[in-house]
């Protein structure tokens, strides 16, 4: 497995990306909601079906630092016009992905 993230690895995932309507996500990055808190249990019951292959995958989104990762969400968004990569790719937005990030890792951390 690669060390560094890629937008394949994105796509991948690109319909947990969309379970959130865009304007959803977005409302929720604007208040900088912790929007992993608010589905812990679906994410704790998503981590449970993961391949060893998905939690490599995971943990390298993990440690890749917010500005990689948005360039990486704004590429798929280019890629696929798909808003919810718009909305995380956005600086503006930076404070909701780290906040997320952090209170998946602080799950992962306890299962």
């Amino acid at each position: 497995m690669d060390d560094k993230i890629t937008y394949d690895d994105v796509k991948e995932y690109e319909s947990i990306f969309q379970m959130a309507p865009s304007f959803l996500l977005e409302h929720f990055a604007r208040k900088n909601t912790n929007f992993v808190l608010k589905f812990q249990s679906q994410i704790q019951s998503h981590l449970n079906n993961l391949s060893q292959d998905q939690k490599d995958k995971l943990d390298l989104i993990l440690r890749t630092d917010i500005v990689t990762l948005q360039k990486i969400m704004h590429e798929a968004y280019l890629k696929s016009k798909i808003k919810q990569y718009k909305i995380l790719a956005n600086p503006k937005y930076r404070q909701f992905v780290e906040t997320n990030l952090a209170e998946l890792r602080k799950i992962i951390e306890n299962f």
